[in-house]
């Protein structure tokens, strides 16, 4: 898939679908309760050890809707290049949600960053932090089969914006100040080149 992309920025080639899929303006999880994380999410191996060794922290801010056996945090870890260790490691579901979700629909892994004033993703996966945005085969490109099983972000109605624009702050926190730079300078010629087509 990645080979048909023309740009790379830090790494990452940058399917264009990014400019011009739609999404809602932002995240509400007043208006979602967290639907994207009902599935669970990988986490990149170095993640899930640094979960691990703040159990008793996260265990804390956890709510009766959550479980606090450590045991049935995580799946069986798998081989994944699009993870910066090549190890992938699934978060497990309870109470039909992942199990960091609390009863309101907040990550208790940003929760925790937050009630200690750390920076709010400090301790969050990234494939957390990117949705709807995912890295598939070395591409940043939109994560549609995760996004079509939402309920409110994926219909069309509530759809008034586009991922890159809804998107910023994660994408900027993934590529840099310098690679954000350079990506909303191909954004603007990719949209450009393609007036006609775009809509």
């Amino acid at each position: 898939m990645s080979d048909s992309f023309e740009k790379v920025i830090k790494g990452y080639y940058i399917d264009p679908l990014i400019f011009t899929h739609k999404f809602v303006k932002e995240c509400d999880v007043c208006v979602c309760s967290g639907e994207c994380c009902y599935y669970g999410v990988y986490t990149d191996k170095k993640e899930y050890e640094n979960i691990l060794s703040m159990k008793k922290r996260i265990i804390k801010s956890m709510d009766d809707s959550q479980t606090t056996n450590v045991e049935k945090w995580f799946e069986e870890p798998e081989e994944d290049e699009d993870f910066e260790s090549g190890i992938a490691v699934g978060t497990e579901l309870y109470n039909g949600k992942c199990v960091f979700l609390d009863r309101q629909g907040f990550c208790t892994l940003q929760k925790i960053a937050m009630e200690d004033k750390e920076y709010k993703w400090k301790y969050k996966p990234l494939y957390c932090i990117l949705f709807p945005l995912v890295i598939y085969d070395g591409a940043i490109t939109v994560d549609d089969e995760h996004l079509d099983r939402m309920h409110y972000c994926n219909k069309k109605e509530n759809q008034t914006s586009t991922i890159f624009e809804a998107c910023s702050e994660e994408l900027e926190f993934l590529l840099g100040k310098d690679g954000f730079s350079e990506l909303t300078n191909y954004r603007q010629e990719y949209l450009k080149k393609n007036s006609n087509e775009v809509k």
